[in-house]
């Protein structure tokens, strides 16, 4: 699994346990296999980013419902 996809399954169990997907920079998120997700700073990161992004990384985003990654993927 890539470090992209552990961010978006993250993500994606962060958004399920919280009902939302405002993360705290600092928030750690740990995945069922034990691994750790710097998940606050890989968002950001993710976002700063976006531009450089592929369509299919921004699709998984958007689907997961961040809006600037949806306005992204309108824009390529």
């Amino acid at each position: 699994m890539s470090a992209f996809e552990k961010g978006v399954a993250a993500l994606a169990q962060y958004k399920t346990r919280e009902g939302h997907l405002t993360v705290p920079r600092g928030h750690v998120e740990t995945l069922p296999d034990g691994t750790d997700v710097r998940l606050g700073v890989w968002l950001t990161n993710a976002k700063t980013r976006r531009a450089k992004l592929t369509a299919d990384k921004l699709a998984a985003l958007a689907t997961l419902g961040l809006d600037w990654a949806a306005e992204q993927t309108i824009q390529q």
